[in-house]
C-alpha cells in the first residue's frame, strides 16, 4: 500500500523498524521479533539496510518474506552507499515485482573496515536518489501507477553534516521537494527538538507527514550503542540522571528508559504527531510494553500467518 494511503486513513501511524539477521541465531530473533510485533499490526515495518554490501542481500531477503509471509507492510530502506544507477534500478524492479509499496531514501553510513571513496558512487546524496526513484517511478515499472511511495530521514536535532541550521534546512527542503512523500526522523530524546523541527518545516513550506523516531534505552550498554549510531545524539540532563540513580540495576534501568519513552510518546499524541516509528533492535519487549501502556488497539486484521 502507498504511504500515502497508511498516513491518510489512520494517522497517527505506529511502526516498527527491524535490521536483517547476519547469522542464523540472530535470525530466528528476529523472526521471533516479528511474530510478536506483528500481533499489533502496526501500519509498517522498516528494514534497515547494511552499507558497502554486508547486510544487502539479507535486507532484500527479509523484506520479501515479511511481504509474501505476513500481513506486515514492508518499507526497506535503499542507501546510496557503494552504488551504481543500474544496481539500484535492478532492486527498484525486484520490489517492484513483489508488490512493494514504499522506499525510504536514505544517504547511507561509510562502510567500516573496507576501502571506500565517495565519488565512485552514483549518487552522491540521498537527493539524488529521492530523484531517482521519482523517475523510475514515471517509468510505469510498479504495478501502482503512482510507483514507489518516496520517504526520507529527518533530523530533529540536526544534521551532524551541517552545523548551520539555516542551510540546513535549505537543503532538507530541496530533498523533500525532489519527490518526497514523509518524513521518518532520527531518534532523539527531547520532544523539544522534534516540534520545534516540525514547525521549522512549516516556515519552509514542507507539509509532508513527519514521523517521529522513538528509542527506548533498555540498558547502559544499548545506552553507548546508541551514542555510537546515532551520530552524537543528545541526551537531556533528566534522563542521564534517571539512568545514573539505577545504573547498577539492569531491571530498573530497563524500566526507566522504558517510562521515559513512554513519556515521550504520551506528549508527541498530545502534540498531534503524524505517527510514531519504534526503532526495536530486533527486540520486541519493550515496544510491547510502551504500546501496551499506551492504550493503541491492535487494529481489526490481526489474523496473522507465519512467518
Amino acid at each position: 500500500m502507498h504511504i500515502t494511503d497508511i498516513i491518510r486513513g489512520n494517522s497517527p501511524t505506529f511502526s516498527f523498524e527491524f535490521f536483517p539477521p547476519k547469522t542464523p541465531k540472530a535470525a530466528e530473533t528476529v523472526y521471533q521479533t516479528i511474530r510478536d510485533l506483528e500481533l499489533y499490526m502496526p501500519h509498517f515495518v522498516s528494514v534497515t539496510y547494511g552499507a558497502g554490501g554486508s547486510t544487502r542481500d539479507l535486507t532484500h531477503d527479509l523484506v520479501e518474506r515479511i511481504q509474501h509471509t505476513t500481513k506486515l507492510e514492508p518499507i526497506p530502506h535503499l542507501t546510496c552507499v557503494c552504488h551504481k544507477e543500474d544496481e539500484i534500478e535492478e532492486i527498484l524492479l525486484r520490489y517492484a515485482k513483489s508488490a512493494i509499496g514504499n522506499i525510504l531514501a536514505l544517504g547511507g553510513d561509510r562502510p567500516a573496515g573496507i576501502a571506500y571513496d565517495k565519488s565512485r558512487d552514483s549518487f552522491q546524496h540521498a537527493i539524488d536518489l529521492v530523484k531517482f526513484i521519482r523517475r523510475f517511478n514515471e517509468s510505469g515499472a510498479h504495478p501502482d501507477r503512482r510507483g514507489f511511495g518516496i520517504g526520507v530521514a529527518g533530523f530533529a536535532e540536526g544534521h551532524p553534516a551541517t552545523p548551520n541550521r539555516v542551510v540546513e534546512m535549505d537543503y532538507f527542503k530541496t530533498k523533500v521537494d525532489a519527490g518526497a512523500d514523509y518524513i521518518v526522523t532520527q531518534l532523539f530524546f527531547d520532544n523539544r527538538d522534534f516540534l520545534d523541527f516540525r514547525e521549522r518545516c512549516a516556515l519552509n513550506e514542507i507539509h509532508i507527514p513527519i514521523i517521529a523516531g522513538i528509542m527506548p534505552i533498555t540498558s547502559i550498554s544499548g545506552l553507548k550503542r546508541i551514542a555510537e549510531l546515532a551520530g552524537g545524539a543528545l541526551f537531556p540532563a533528566k534522563l542521564l540522571r534517571a539512568l545514573q540513580h539505577c545504573q547498577n540495576d539492569p531491571e530498573m534501568v530497563r524500566r526507566v528508559g522504558i517510562q521515559y519513552a513512554l513519556e515521550q510518546c504520551r506528549d508527541l499524541l498530545d502534540n498531534n504527531v503524524a505517527g510514531i516509528h519504534f526503532y526495536t533492535l530486533n527486540r520486541s519487549d519493550a515496544t510491547r510494553v510502551i504500546v501496551d501502556r499506551l492504550g493503541i488497539p491492535r487494529r481489526q486484521n490481526a489474523q496473522t500467518a507465519s512467518v
